[in-house]
């Protein structure tokens, strides 16, 4: 599965399996970026994430941990 920006609720399913002890309530968007670029399957341009999706991303993994 090749997994893009625009696949948040995926990715955050991703990050709740691959960093089941981090907490997405205090990561930074840095972390998290880099957290999302080495995920096994991510594929998509490291330029084409803006604040708006980590956003997404993070709201998302936060959703997924309840």
């Amino acid at each position: 599965m090749s997994l893009k920006w625009v696949d948040v609720l995926d990715i955050a399913i991703e990050l709740t399996e691959t960093y089941p002890d981090a907490d997405p309530m205090t990561i930074s968007f840095p972390d998290l970026y880099q957290k999302v670029m080495d995920l096994p399957g991510f594929d998509d341009d490291p330029d084409r994430c803006g604040e708006k999706i980590l956003e997404a991303i993070q709201m998302a993994w936060i959703e997924e941990q309840d």
